[in-house]
């Protein structure tokens, strides 16, 4: 495998006020390769988003070492796009203003090739006619396909996750996992995808991280054994029930070892 991030016995301790801190995160060594799509599983407080701001360089470990394409992760890499639970719009730009973002922040312009690529990306994520409208004017869905959209307008090389579709509803939410599989298969990145939904994570990963409860520590890594690309018939699919009720009993006994 051609790792591109890696945590290599990886800890975090959030100090506090008083006493020795709080320990997110320990020991965890893992890789995650090109254009793998990998999905993190875990109870609630394991440190699942710490992990992801540590792939980000939005916060330091305190042991171990992260790195990408082999460097040590000290501050947000180039190569880096973060799709959060939100999608954190500006309401006094319109559709198109939002996705171009990034250009604006980062170069202080939009040229007339970086304007058409956002509205091509737009068209990808199916609001090529909603580029004028108010961002007040979207469904939960439709802003976070602007906020995947200007996450790809800088073609970044890995797309870090951090359960971008828990706000919506459950059949929007299925409607965008699909949506974010198509743009995957047809603009390959590398995704690490954090999510509390196992059969999202098993509708859309190639590999299941499921960590323990706090300090989060890997306690398996789980293939996924369907083929893509990935459809409505892979929701009925038996390896798909099997595979989500087996991590479900798995999640279920480590809480109750907890």
């Amino acid at each position: 495998m051609n790792t591109v991030i890696r945590f290599d016995g990886v800890g975090c301790v959030f100090p506090v006020e008083r006493g020795p801190g709080i320990a997110a995160l320990d020991g965890i060594s893992l890789d995650v390769g090109r254009h793998e799509f990998l999905a993190i599983l875990g109870p609630s407080g394991c440190g699942k988003s710490t992990l992801l701001r540590l792939a980000a360089g939005l916060i330091a470990p305190t042991a171990g070492r992260v790195s990408i394409y082999g460097r040590p992760v000290k501050e947000p890499p180039d190569e880096i796009g973060i799709v959060f639970q939100r999608p954190v719009l500006l309401p006094w730009f319109d559709v198109l203003g939002n996705a171009t973002f990034p250009m604006r922040h980062k170069y202080g312009a939009v040229s007339h090739v970086e304007l058409a690529r956002a509205r091509d990306l737009l068209a990808l994520v199916g609001l090529a006619e909603f580029a004028h409208r108010r961002i007040d004017e979207l469904s939960g869905g439709m802003q976070q396909r602007v906020a995947i959209a200007r996450t790809l307008l800088l073609d970044p090389d890995i797309l870090l996750m951090d359960e971008p579709f828990s706000a919506l509803d459950a059949l929007t939410r299925d409607e965008m996992a699909f949506e974010l599989l198509r743009i995957w298969e047809g603009r390959p990145k590398t995704v690490l995808f954090i999510t509390h939904s196992i059969p999202e994570a098993v509708l859309v990963a190639d590999r299941l991280v499921i960590m323990t409860p706090r300090p989060g520590r890997v306690r398996e890594i789980l293939e996924v054994p369907l083929p893509r690309p990935r459809s409505l018939a892979t929701l009925s699919d038996p390896i798909f029930h099997d595979l989500a009720n087996d991590i479900r009993r798995r999640l279920f006994s480590g809480r109750q070892a907890a």
